[in-house]
């Protein structure tokens, strides 16, 4: 099968779960082409099976704002046209599933009827597609897609509520690829370059918005770090990242937290962590809760969105009410201060991980692409 992936090249869910997933389609036999703007961060190399189309939008002083949108529909027309393709899949409601249907209805006028699967990831629906501006247009495009998926049953139902949508939604979750993970540990990394061996390690990863709630997670550090010897790992880079900097040095915590920017060995600090906090306001999902369980990091997380289906309470982790932070910190330390119940606990967060396994997933995408070629 030749299949167009549309996504985010970043470091975000979305981006992470559309090149995953495309390679592990490419290795599955599929021809895959990605397009976007740049090459994605996960797309270490191309092979035979792999293709990268990148979208570029010339600049002409008439815009104001550049049309990415204009740009990549006829990009996807042209690659179509050329190499074939049978299916497209974009990732994101908004812009990518406007701009493949207005790739179909191109394509129309070459005698090309191109099925598309739009995958919803979360902030498209409740965040940016919510707003008056978007969501007219989000919902004639997820209307219009022929099939259309949601990484978790939350976002499914606020899908529903948020708009007026006629199309059956399925729910086929992310996944993580346990393969990566058989061989624990790293010859090239070593637990005392993070902390001390009496010390436990806390990690946070995130894109440091708002609606990771950062402050939270500082704050539940500094209750942990009472009780406890610790070190929080901070990953990612974002808005809140300077507003959290601030707060360490007020809490007086500098020399106990460490921000390890945008980084890509994000396994080498799991891999020795010991708890993953996670207080989000929500997560349509939690990839970043999923990618610390299958490497044996239970998680204190919200029960928000999507973490209930991916986070179960009092096996993998716990789960608490957005801004309960009190509760956070005494399940964290009821964890960490107890090496038995660290151990087991480590033991069940890779247990409920591999229920993701992405070999149990990709089977379901290629299913719903066989469908579309037959509805084509």
């Amino acid at each position: 099968m030749k299949i167009a992936i549309v996504c985010y090249p970043t470091f975000g869910g979305s981006g992470v779960v559309a090149t995953e997933l495309g390679l592990a389609l490419s290795k599955r036999g599929h021809e895959v082409h990605f397009i976007t703007y740049k090459q994605p961060v996960r797309l270490e190399q191309i092979s035979s099976h792999i293709r990268f189309h990148e979208v570029n939008v010339h600049e002409y002083p008439l815009f104001h704002y550049q049309p990415y949108e204009l740009a990549l529909s006829s990009k996807l027309v042209n690659v179509v046209r050329h190499y074939g393709i049978e299916v497209l899949h974009v990732h994101y409601a908004i812009p990518h599933a406007y701009a493949g249907y207005m790739a179909k209805k191109m394509l129309e006028e070459y005698g090309i009827r191109l099925p598309m699967v739009t995958t919803l990831h979360g902030t498209d629906i409740t965040l940016v597609g919510n707003h008056p501006f978007y969501k007219p247009a989000v919902s004639f495009s997820i209307n219009n897609s022929d099939f259309v998926t949601s990484v978790s049953e939350n976002l499914k139902k606020d899908t529903l509520r948020f708009f007026n949508i006629r199309k059956e939604i399925e729910v086929i979750p992310n996944f993580i690829d346990i393969s990566k993970y058989e061989q624990i540990g790293f010859t090239d990394c070593q637990r005392d370059i993070m902390a001390d061996e009496d010390e436990k390690i806390i990690t946070h990863v995130s894109n440091f918005r708002k609606v990771k709630r950062i402050d939270d997670v500082i704050h539940i550090f500094f209750n942990i770090q009472k009780k406890i010897k610790a070190r929080l790992m901070m990953v990612g880079e974002g808005p809140e990242k300077e507003a959290a900097e601030e707060l360490v040095e007020e809490l007086n915590i500098s020399d106990r937290v460490l921000f390890l920017g945008q980084s890509h060995e994000i396994d080498k600090i799991l891999c020795f962590s010991d708890l993953f906090l996670l207080p989000s306001e929500t997560e349509s999902f939690g990839l970043a809760a999923l990618e610390a369980m299958i490497n044996k990091v239970p998680v204190i997380s919200t029960n928000s969105g999507g973490l209930p289906e991916v986070n179960i309470h009092g096996v993998s982790g716990y789960l608490r009410d957005v801004g309960d932070i009190e509760s956070m910190s005494k399940d964290a330390i009821s964890i960490l201060e107890n090496e038995e119940k660290l151990k087991l606990f480590k033991k069940q967060a890779r247990e409920v991980a591999a229920k993701f396994d992405i070999h149990k997933i990709v089977p379901l995408y290629e299913a719903l692409y066989e469908k579309a070629l037959e509805k084509a």
